[in-house]
């Protein structure tokens, strides 16, 4: 893969990085989300992310209480990756802390990624019992210490994005990436300021569930009953519904379309449409719960949408911004 500049820093990543949470072994309210997978499975995941081009990995504090960061770290080290071959992105969990939480939990955190360093250190989202100021001040502390490299923040707002790179850069740090929910079945961040914001700001846009939980490969339209095997809340969501399914099946037909005549499939032309309809701005982190997943994942570059099928695949979006 192309590496691409993460935000304006120096370090360079793939256009897809692997998302991590279902590492999460079932743990906790965020982690239970997901069944637990086998040991050996998240080390084929993971190796096939690696031979696949996939040179960054995102975590977070929250999946499992730090097991998906320890099950990430031991499937790689497992590989013989050493630290510095491969790029590492987690997030500090705000809800009802205050900012000197960031420096008080780095230290679980690196035990949890042990050996591995932080490339990224993100703030999970914009609701702490914190000002934007005093987050920004505890993360660039652990910049200037050298205990991070970058610093990131996911869910945030255009405002509040704009705020934390203003803060940051007061203190000679820039922001270098917001972590948002982004997917062809959700185009909010091109509706509400944030994207315009991060191509402003030289800020790179983290996309996760790039593939709306699964909703893109369709499926769920083949059998709309299937979703009531899946752990966690997608069975309530109104997506999955008859009427949710009947609202994107145009778009699904299309991407089905545009896959065929590629000989790819309807996910890989959704991923491959994320990371390149907005230049450089945009990478994806989707999951896998199985090898052939992250397979499915490397290979979605493996082609070139024509002008036509970009445009054409923005056209049958644009219910979703």
């Amino acid at each position: 893969m192309t590496l691409r500049r993460l935000g304006r820093s120096d370090i360079e990543i793939s256009p897809l990085g692997l998302g991590c949470w279902q590492f999460s072994e079932g743990a906790g309210l965020v982690g239970g989300f997901w069944e637990a997978l086998p040991t050996g499975t998240v080390k084929d995941i993971v190796e096939t992310s690696l031979r696949g081009g996939i040179n960054w990995f995102d975590t977070a504090e929250v999946y499992g209480h730090g097991r998906s960061e320890q099950a990430l770290a031991a499937a790689l080290a497992s590989l013989g990756k050493k630290p510095g071959e491969v790029l590492i992105a987690t997030k500090w969990w705000p809800t009802l802390r205050g900012a000197g939480s960031i420096g008080n939990t780095l230290g679980a955190r690196l035990s949890a990624l042990s050996p591995y360093a932080i490339d990224l250190h993100q703030i999970h989202h914009a609701w702490a019992f914190a000002s934007v100021g005093a987050q920004a001040e505890a993360m660039a502390k652990l910049v200037q210490e050298g205990k991070i490299r970058t610093v990131g923040v996911s869910n945030f707002s255009a405002r509040k994005m704009r705020a934390m790179h203003a803060a940051l850069a007061q203190r000679g740090i820039p922001l270098v990436s917001n972590q948002m929910q982004y997917s062809l079945l959700d185009r909010r961040i091109e509706s509400n300021g944030v994207l315009a914001a991060a191509k402003e700001l030289g800020i790179t846009v983290i996309a996760y569930s790039p593939l709306a939980q699964g909703l893109l490969s369709g499926k769920f339209h083949d059998d709309p009953a299937l979703v009531r095997s899946r752990v966690g809340p997608r069975r309530f969501m109104p997506k999955y519904r008859p009427s949710g399914l009947a609202r994107s099946r145009p778009l699904i037909d299309a991407l089905r379309e545009i896959a065929t005549a590629h000989g790819v499939t309807a996910s890989q032309v959704a991923l491959n449409w994320l990371v390149h309809f907005h230049g450089d701005t945009v990478v994806a982190i989707p999951g896998a719960t199985k090898r052939h997943h992250a397979e499915e994942n490397t290979g979605a570059l493996g082609f070139t949408l024509t002008q036509d099928e970009l445009r054409r695949i923005d056209e049958l979006s644009r219910p979703f911004l």
